[in-house]
């Protein structure tokens, strides 16, 4: 009976996770001229590529698809770098006081982003890098290492200390070790940390706004909440259609690293 009831909450909680990906696409594949105006539980019309065309032109959805594959993949992949010789030096190095380290570095993840906004800004105007790709890239880094470091330096504390003893007695220096055998042990903790960056950077409207205004420097939720503004009047349905399409790069990044990491338990089976 408990494993009835268990699968039931199971299969509710699912069902009802799902709800809102269902309305979107329903309201999304349905034609602006059929749209009522409250969101449909069907689809009484088809007009989805009709609404995506309209999205991808009205907001130039093209551009801003490359700025955030951009900024989310070298970001992320700085982000982790960072993060993980920052999680090494913590966690395995001799190093003295390394609560404080942590700290000092996961403290990142303990304030609102909207106080940084101000002197960002700022700082921002007055050395150039605003609205600028550089600029962009560099927060993204920034917001990004101590949830990674958070994850990385996490699993370097579960890493068998003889390993690494043994290495050192062998001559190994701290460098070496790190690329030699820190790295390859940590691969997927490493590609996790970047799925959850790359999704977080993709998905990030607050600095996308904040620091850029060029349609070649913005990020595609930028880009997305143009269809939405004051002065738009697409319809729902395209902004629906537009925001399917955005989300598709998030889908296939969570599928290739699921993969990964599936490939990567039957090698250590």
């Amino acid at each position: 009976m408990s494993r009835v009831i268990r699968n039931t909450v199971v299969v509710l909680v699912a069902l009802l996770w799902f709800v809102p990906t269902y309305l979107l696409l329903v309201n999304g594949l349905t034609s602006v001229g059929s749209y009522s105006g409250s969101p449909r539980w069907y689809p009484n019309s088809f007009g989805l590529f009709s609404n995506i065309r309209a999205a991808w032109n009205l907001a130039d959805l093209g551009p801003a698809m490359a700025n955030s594959l951009y900024y989310a993949v070298a970001s992320s992949a700085g982000a982790v770098l960072l993060a993980s010789l920052a999680a090494f030096a913590a966690a395995i190095m001799p190093v003295r006081r390394r609560a404080l380290w942590f700290w000092l570095i996961y403290a990142g993840t303990l304030l609102p982003l909207q106080v940084f906004l101000r002197p960002l800004f700022l700082a921002y105007a007055n050395t150039g890098l605003y609205d600028t790709q550089m600029g962009m890239v560099i927060i993204y880094v920034a917001i990004a290492i101590p949830f990674a470091f958070f994850v990385l330096r996490n699993f370097a504390a579960t890493l068998p200390s003889e390993v690494i003893e043994a290495a050192r007695l062998d001559g190994a220096s701290w460098w070496r070790l790190f690329w030699s055998i820190y790295v390859p042990l940590s691969k997927s903790a490493m590609v996790a940390a970047f799925v959850f960056q790359f999704v977080a950077v993709w998905n990030d409207l607050l600095f996308g706004i904040t620091l850029a205004t060029s349609r070649n420097i913005r990020p595609i939720m930028a880009a997305l909440a143009d269809l939405q503004g004051n002065y738009s009047n697409v319809g729902p349905p395209v902004v629906l259609a537009g925001a399917l399409v955005v989300s598709l790069p998030t889908v296939v990044i969570f599928f290739l690293s699921q993969r990964f990491f599936v490939s990567s338990l039957k090698l250590n089976a």
